[in-house]
């Protein structure tokens, strides 16, 4: 008898990450690339304030540094835009430098809302590029290298599954626009994160880059504010049982022996 045909594979079906949480970043002081500038984000009531310090080069003598204290140094009222992307998204409305900040896991993605990513301060003669990542210094981040390395595993498979969904949902004409987009975050990754500190070492800027877009494409797939259906949480270690002793002999023995 002829075999039956086998089973077309099943549709990939989206990957909903959970949502980064906001009180993890309030209260901390985060620096652009985990070097530079500083800023900290806190309630106010109902709404968030920040303090922010951007770091830059003299506009005169470009090879000198240069900071510039938003608002004169003064905490900036920042207006709650909700979840468009799936994260919390707040925006500061001054006129000198507006900016988004898009707050994710420990870190917050900082964006200028003006067509330039640069803001020139021409009083203080200070030239600054806010767009990035700002989170925490490469000492936090280094310990914890291997728990981001296998989470970031889940957040890019995530954004693959979500993607392949996205192009198999659209219709003809509107899937070249999403994999023009898809390859765009792909290289928008790797130049932003290139240049937060140490990042080759623990892959944090990485990490956090593939969660925002897994949870912006989960979000335009209509399952915002959705239960996970992945953890990206880092497992516990495996602790391990020591060897029984082996009566008459140095307990230490062994493992020395092997370290030699």
């Amino acid at each position: 008898a002829p075999r039956p045909a086998p089973a077309p594979p099943a549709p990939p079906k989206p990957v909903v990450l959970k949502t980064p949480s906001d009180d993890a970043v309030l209260g901390q002081d985060l620096q652009q690339n985990g070097n530079a500038g500083s800023l900290r984000l806190d309630r106010s009531g109902a709404g968030f304030t920040a303090r922010v310090t951007l770091a830059g080069t003299k506009v005169s003598q470009p090879t000198e540094a240069c900071k510039v204290a938003l608002g004169d140094g003064q905490l900036l009222a920042l207006a709650d835009q909700g979840k468009p992307n799936g994260v919390t998204q707040l925006a500061s409305s001054g006129p000198a430098c507006p900016l988004r900040f898009e707050i994710l896991e420990g870190s917050v993605m900082v964006t200028p809302l003006a067509e330039a990513d640069s803001c020139v301060f021409t009083a203080a003669d200070c030239a600054t590029t806010p767009k990035g990542l700002w989170g925490p210094g490469a000492a936090t981040l280094l310990p914890r290298a291997q728990e981001f390395d296998s989470a970031r595993g889940v957040a890019d498979k995530a954004v693959r599954e979500n993607y392949k969904v996205m192009t198999q949902r659209a219709r003809r004409e509107d899937v070249r626009p999403i994999v023009t987009e898809q390859a765009a975050f792909s290289a928008d990754r790797e130049q932003m994160c290139r240049a937060y500190v140490r990042e080759g070492s623990h892959g944090f800027c990485h990490l956090r880059f593939s969660e925002a877009r897994a949870l912006s494409l989960a979000t335009r797939l209509g399952l915002s504010g959705a239960a996970p259906t992945a953890s990206n949480a880092p497992r516990p270690a495996a602790r391990k049982r020591p060897a029984p002793a082996v009566e008459g002999m140095n307990p230490g023995f062994e493992a020395g022996a092997q370290d030699q």
